[in-house]
């Protein structure tokens, strides 16, 4: 019987890694666009210390590695994490992006959540804001209640 509980725990283990593998976090803000204007999807921009920053973490564990944002992230939207390292190293061409991008949408705090549709230009992405939103208590069920109003 003990051997049964631990076979079954394995397996339903590597289900739940399973769907977070499958999810990609781009760092590319040119190459996430180009993506979303071709899926017709907007961007979710996920600002975050991840390293450092408790509630970026917090959010993370609660919401973002969960298997309904997976399915929910799947169906609605291209992800794109913007972040702010203290320890972690980075290339210096993301760095800047992402401080760029940091002024652009006046964030101010981590984590930061904004939902956005790019469009193309004269070769040049003007990016769109639906909505932004934080840290949200209450489970993937109430934060992905507020980004879907944000989707409407």
């Amino acid at each position: 019987m003990k051997n049964i509980l631990v076979a079954f725990l394995f397996i339903f283990s590597s289900f739940a890694v399973n769907a977070q593998e499958n999810l990609t976090w781009h760092t590319d803000m040119a190459k996430a666009s180009e993506l979303s204007i071709k899926e017709k999807k907007p961007l979710l921009l996920f600002f975050t210390g991840s390293d450092w920053c408790g509630w970026c973490i917090r959010l993370q564990k609660e919401v973002l590695k969960t298997d309904d944002f997976a399915k929910w992230a799947k169906d609605n939207v291209i992800l794109v994490e913007l972040d702010f390292p203290r320890r972690t190293p980075q290339d210096e061409a993301i760095k800047k992006q992402n401080f760029e991008l940091q002024n652009v949408f006046q964030v101010r705090g981590y984590p930061t959540v904004w939902l956005v549709n790019p469009e193309k230009k004269d070769g040049k992405f003007n990016l769109v804001g639906l909505g932004s939103t934080g840290y949200v208590a209450g489970g993937p069920d109430k934060w992905l209640a507020e980004a879907n109003k944000f989707l409407k």
